[in-house]
């Protein structure tokens, strides 16, 4: 079995996750312990899917029909970050005004989605992951 295709995502995720937890804490002056999750820059999905893509790339070709089922699923996942979870954030900071209005305390993370920018940062890191993976495993 070739364990370059468990290692990438797994890889990718634990070296994106203290990139991200960083940048949040430069950003906001402080430790960012509370405020990493669904949102920031580098997208960890953005990354995981671009990293899979990329190393199915390299190692079958463009051509290969799995590089085209991984290109799709980071497609719907890429939309999903941009759109959806931005729409759900949305929803949850209009529920809190209204808790805080009515019972003073926020109940819902109001971050949930990413910008665009939050995910071409996802996929450059994704794909310079799937090259140091390639790159290791041969």
């Amino acid at each position: 079995m070739d364990f370059a295709y468990l290692v990438t995502p797994v890889l990718t995720w634990m070296v994106v996750g203290p990139i991200k937890f960083l940048i949040t804490s430069v950003r906001q002056r402080r430790w960012a312990f509370n405020l990493v999750g669904n949102g920031g820059f580098p997208s960890n999905h953005s990354s995981v899917v671009s990293s899979m893509a990329t190393l199915i790339a390299l190692r079958e070709g463009i051509g290969h029909p799995a590089f085209g089922v991984a290109v799709t699923l980071a497609f719907i996942v890429m939309i999903d970050a941009n759109s959806l979870r931005q729409h759900v954030g949305r929803q949850a900071s209009a529920i809190n005004r209204l808790a805080r209005e009515t019972t003073g305390h926020t109940v819902l993370r109001e971050r949930m989605g990413h910008t665009l920018v939050e995910i071409g940062g996802g996929i450059a890191t994704g794909i310079g992951m799937g090259f140091l993976v390639h790159a290791i495993f041969g």
